[in-house]
């Protein structure tokens, strides 16, 4: 175990627009619905990134941390969700300051809904795995300098050469290729420095990928998993647990990781600096992270709460939708 460094989560760039849509429906307006599980991205959503002092990182604004700690108080299950690792996130929820002392652990979907647990102290409660090697080699044909990672729990990733800084969190364990694929993983990175969003498009369309489920991000960045495993999967074994159905729940995000998430819940928020194929997904718009787009829609719901309200009516199949 060799030339390890400890560095951040990629920060996620996309357009950036002011403009905040208004509810879509007469529940939004009225306020007659009253969300019971608040799933919230990570990256581009609570975390805002900022250059200060020639280094850039990321912060969560008083403002944000104050409307979560809101739904948190009201009686809501606020659930992180996440393309990041365990290390990664739960880092966040030490700067959320949740869960209160004494309170319930929180509980956390990690790696893109192929790990969830609860935290603290972190405790896996399920995990999903997969043989991700003949897809791995597929691309390393395709794009033979292309960077993977391969997470290991609870301290940060495998890698065959070192990410850009600011793209991973935890440590990185350079390890040969061949012999990080050689056991089921919950999560494979691909990243090429060298490539364009469009490249990996075109490359999942020529591969297919048969046996894995991909999600591009907003660079030449790809995530494998599992098939049929997404933030979404991870979220419904939350909900279960908790005895919710997902028209009582409300999620936020502003990534492509966050589509099927936003089809699952019963109000799906996009960030305001979302791209055009996250915005179309959602049911709703809300600032961009800059302007602290979560806490504005938060507080839609929250500011003045002291308990969640009694309808369980959603926007995807309840009674007052009117769809997205």
């Amino acid at each position: 175990m060799t030339d390890k460094t400890v560095v951040e989560e990629p920060r996620n760039e996309g357009s950036s627009e002011s403009v905040v849509e208004e509810p879509r429906n007469e529940a939004s307006r009225n306020h007659d619905w009253t969300p019971k599980l608040v799933a919230l991205d990570i990256d581009g959503t609570l975390l805002r990134w900022v250059d200060g002092g020639g280094t850039v990182h990321g912060e969560v604004v008083p403002a944000v941390r104050d409307a979560v700690r809101r739904a948190h108080d009201a009686g809501a299950h606020v659930v992180l969700a996440s393309g990041r690792s365990l290390h990664g996130m739960t880092t966040i929820a030490d700067q959320l300051g949740l869960p209160d002392d004494g309170a319930e652990p929180l509980w956390i979907v990690a790696s893109n809904g192929a790990v969830v647990l609860r935290y603290p102290p972190v405790e896996v409660v399920h995990e999903e795995k997969f043989d991700a090697s003949k897809a791995v080699r597929q691309v390393l044909e395709l794009h033979p300098s292309a960077l993977i990672g391969v997470e290991n729990r609870g301290n940060g990733y495998r890698v065959n050469r070192h990410f850009p800084p600011g793209e991973l969190s935890g440590e990185m364990t350079i390890t040969d290729v061949e012999e990080m694929i050689a056991e089921p993983v919950s999560r494979v990175i691909i990243r090429d420095p060298d490539a364009t969003v469009e490249d990996f498009q075109q490359l999942a369309t020529r591969l297919g990928l048969h046996g894995t489920d991909y999600v591009i991000g907003w660079t030449a960045w790809m995530d494998l998993a599992p098939v049929g495993i997404s933030k979404a999967s991870g979220l419904a074994h939350v909900a279960a647990q908790l005895g919710i159905d997902e028209a009582e729940a409300l999620a936020i995000g502003d990534g492509r990781n966050d589509l099927e998430m936003f089809a699952w819940a019963g109000r799906s928020v996009a960030m305001g600096q979302a791209v055009p194929e996250v915005k179309e997904a959602a049911d709703h718009v809300t600032a961009p992270v800059d302007e602290d787009g979560a806490a504005v829609e938060l507080d839609l719901w929250f500011r003045d709460a002291s308990s969640l309200g009694s309808s369980t009516q959603g926007f995807k199949g309840g009674a007052s939708a009117e769809g997205p």
